[in-house]
């Protein structure tokens, strides 16, 4: 696939869940309207969607249906979504602009933001524990399974604690790799997962899969901590240079810019390799990892 046409198929997939999520987030006339309202406000019309488009993507090695992508890339897009808005209010990162907008807390209230979280969150296992997401029962239960674990104390939830406790300490890149791990790598491990188990795909395959998202998981963290060091605040959408600011330990404060670009090469080329039993049908999670690469290089 050309640059052009991977450019084609992210803007159609990206168009794909937001109308899906369009459809699925309560409207905001229905009461409480505040609430549906800043739900909608946190979800709709932001962010280049890299979970959603990972679950379409590895759903395309599975032979998923349409239906049944659109509501994992819902479900993985609400949680993070959720995530975001809990991790800028002033109990966490304190953060005023997120996707080039002011962040909910700052729109809405303080109040209002955490009840976004809150409900994102339960609508994302609603969506998930829907009748007929998929054929068999058990493996619709082990999806449900496989969020819950990357969103809560043993993943991004727990990462997140990880990384408050964190904060003006020194600590090991051991110590920071599995705090990410957790905190970013768990949902987009579990997107992958997510996108195969809407089709069928036998164990090797997906042992694969599990390989590939560990390592764009903590890929797409480390080019995040690059442009966070690297890039303005324009181009990222939300304020730059937060994580030196609030002294947080990163891949670039920890081992250099030029080491943590390093690392994300062999990140990329570990990514590619765990795709490999799947042949040219993994282009787009092999184009995919690169595009997270070449946002910042």
């Amino acid at each position: 696939m050309t640059c052009a046409a991977l450019d084609a198929w992210m803007r159609e997939r990206q168009a794909q869940v937001e109308a899906a999520l369009e459809h699925r987030l309560p409207a905001a006339r229905i009461a409480p309207q505040r609430l549906h309202e800043a739900m909608r406000y946190a979800t709709l019309g932001g962010g280049k969607r890299v979970r959603p488009l990972l679950v379409y993507a590895a759903g395309e090695l599975s032979g998923a249906t349409s239906d049944s992508l659109d509501t994992a890339a819902c479900a993985v897009e609400l949680i993070h979504a959720y995530s975001l808005v809990h991790d800028d209010m002033p109990c966490m990162d304190d953060d005023v602009l997120r996707r080039g907008k002011p962040t909910v807390h700052v729109e809405f209230d303080e109040a209002t933001a955490l009840l976004v979280g809150d409900a994102l969150q339960t609508l994302a296992f609603q969506l998930l524990s829907e009748s007929g997401l998929v054929p068999d029962a058990a493996r619709q239960l082990a999806m449900i399974e496989q969020l819950a674990r990357a969103s809560g104390s043993r993943g991004m939830a727990g990462g997140q604690a990880i990384d408050l406790a964190a904060v003006g300490r020194q600590i090991s890149i051991e110590e920071l790799e599995f705090m990410h791990l957790h905190k970013t790598g768990a949902l987009i491990r579990a997107s992958a997962l997510l996108g195969a188990l809407c089709g069928e795909v036998d164990g090797e395959r997906l042992t694969a899969l599990d390989r590939f998202g560990k390592a764009i998981g903590l890929l797409f963290q480390v080019v995040d901590d690059i442009l966070d060091a690297e890039a303005d605040t324009a181009t990222l959408g939300k304020t730059a240079g937060k994580d030196a600011a609030n002294n947080k330990p990163t891949y670039v404060s920890l081992l250099g810019a030029s080491d943590a670009r390093r690392l994300a090469a062999d990140l990329r080329t570990q990514a590619h390799e765990a795709l490999t039993i799947f042949g040219a049908d993994a282009r787009r999670l092999c184009e995919l990892t690169d595009f997270i690469v070449d946002r910042s290089f």
